[in-house]
């Protein structure tokens, strides 16, 4: 009987590899059967690839040239690519929109939307027939959040590129979905500045916790897999509820009966 969500002989590409989300997601992979390239910005990811059986690729996806250069090397390295997670994100911290600077909108979207839009347009030409792409974007792709106007803005758009994407390349049955997350258990999350965020999330969110980095690589290689080949064009949320409603605790400390 064949194992389900088995990646045996797939090849994947996972940015923002070499750390929270991303690195989660790659061990999942290569524990599923897949052949791995991580991508990451330092240097340091070798080692990193070293220790769990993948291969690296130093990559800023702010730059196209670097996440073109990712895919070419994935197919030179293993021939192929059936599977790309686009994972590597930023957050520019935490100011009033009306505080905002347009520095960190660029700097949001750049790495965030424009990171997705390049390896959806230089692994698309480089990947299967039939293969998957899973982006990351965040419960902020989906609804407002105060204080982090660049970070939404920026999801909101991976959200908008992966429906349009899910639509276009229907010829090739390449199917695009897109992950909204919670906060992480990352570093991101713990960033200064987002005490109050955390604190937020932990009365509002039904479960009463954040998510670990490997429940969203749960939902990735769930998606990657053949099994789920007729999902398409989806978001979903990874949230513990969050997007359901208010949390009982959040319920009561608005009405005061806390």
């Amino acid at each position: 009987m064949s194992i389900f969500f088995s990646l045996k002989d797939k090849v994947a590409v996972v940015t923002g590899g070499t750390s929270g989300i991303g690195l989660a997601t790659a061990e999942r992979f290569i524990d599923a059967g897949a052949k791995v390239v991580i991508a990451g910005r330092k240097d340091a990811g070798q080692a990193m690839a070293d220790e769990i059986g993948a291969t690296f690729c130093r990559t800023d996806v702010s730059k196209e040239e670097d996440v073109e250069n990712l895919m070419q090397m994935a197919v030179d390295t293993y021939g192929k690519i059936d599977i790309i997670a686009n994972v590597a994100g930023v957050n520019a911290g935490y100011d009033h929109l009306m505080e905002s600077e347009r520095k960190n909108f660029d700097f949001c979207y750049n790495v965030n939307t424009m990171g997705v839009v390049a390896g959806i347009k230089h692994g698309v030409p480089r990947m299967n027939d039939g293969g998957s792409i899973i982006n990351v974007a965040s419960v902020a792709g989906v609804q407002g959040v105060a204080y982090l106007a660049p970070y939404v803005a920026s999801k909101w758009a991976v959200v908008g590129v992966t429906r349009t994407a899910a639509i276009e390349l229907y010829e090739r049955k390449i199917r695009v979905n897109v992950i909204c997350p919670t906060s992480v258990n990352t570093p991101m999350a713990h960033a200064e500045g987002g005490e109050a965020q955390l604190e937020m999330e932990y009365k509002a969110v039904p479960l009463g916790r954040i998510a670990e980095p490997e429940e969203i690589a749960a939902t990735i290689h769930f998606l990657a897999s053949d099994d789920c080949a007729f999902i398409n064009g989806q978001s979903i949320a990874v949230d513990g509820g969050f997007t359901a409603g208010l949390s009982e605790v959040a319920y009561n400390t608005l009405a005061g009966t806390a």
